[in-house]
C-alpha cells in the first residue's frame, strides 16, 4: 500500500526553504522539504498548506505541482510524493511550529550538495524545479464525496 505524501518547494532570492530533520533511523539531522503525510480523507493542496505551516510556520500558496514521485524507502515502505511549487509571504521568518523540525535553512542548490538528505527525491525535486517543471495544480483532482 502506498503512503501518500506532499512537499513544497519555496524560492527566495536564488535560496530555497528546507527543514532539518532527525532521520527515522539513525536520529542523524537530515534535509528535506517541508514535507509530510497526507491524512485521510485530507485534499492534497489542503495538505501541502498545512504540512508547510507545521514545518516552518509559514502560509504556503501552491502555485503549481512540480511532480509525482514514487519512492521505495529504505524501511521498505512505498511512498508516492506530490510535489509542489508555491510563495510564502515576503520577509516572512520561518520557525518550525512541529516538534520533531530541528530548525528551517535556506539553502542554495550548491549548499545542497554538502548536507545529508532524507532522500534522493529531495535533490530531484528541487532539479526538477529548477528546470522548470510547472504542472497546473489540478493536474490532480480534488477529493470528490461519492453519494
Amino acid at each position: 500500500m502506498w503512503a501518500l505524501t506532499v512537499a513544497g518547494i519555496i524560492e527566495r532570492e536564488g535560496r530555497f526553504l528546507f527543514v532539518e530533520e532527525p532521520d527515522k533511523v539513525t536520529g542523524l539531522p537530515v534535509i528535506n522539504q517541508p514535507a509530510g503525510h497526507v491524512e485521510p480523507g485530507e485534499a492534497l493542496l489542503d495538505a501541502v498548506r498545512r504540512e508547510v505551516r507545521e514545518e516552518t510556520g509559514l502560509a504556503f500558496t501552491p502555485e503549481a505541482i512540480v511532480g509525482l514521485y514514487p519512492l521505495k524507502a529504505a524501511n521498505g515502505k512505498d511512498y508516492f510524493r506530490v510535489c509542489y511549487w508555491g510563495t510564502v509571504p515576503q520577509g516572512a521568518v520561518a520557525a518550525p511550529q512541529d516538534p520533531d523540525i530541528l530548525r528551517c535553512r535556506w539553502l542554495s542548490r550548491e549548499e545542497l550538495a554538502d548536507v545529508p538528505l532524507r532522500s534522493g527525491w529531495v535533490r530531484r525535486c528541487l532539479e526538477d524545479a529548477l528546470a522548470g517543471r510547472r504542472f497546473p495544480l489540478d493536474l490532480v483532482a480534488d477529493i470528490r464525496v461519492e453519494r
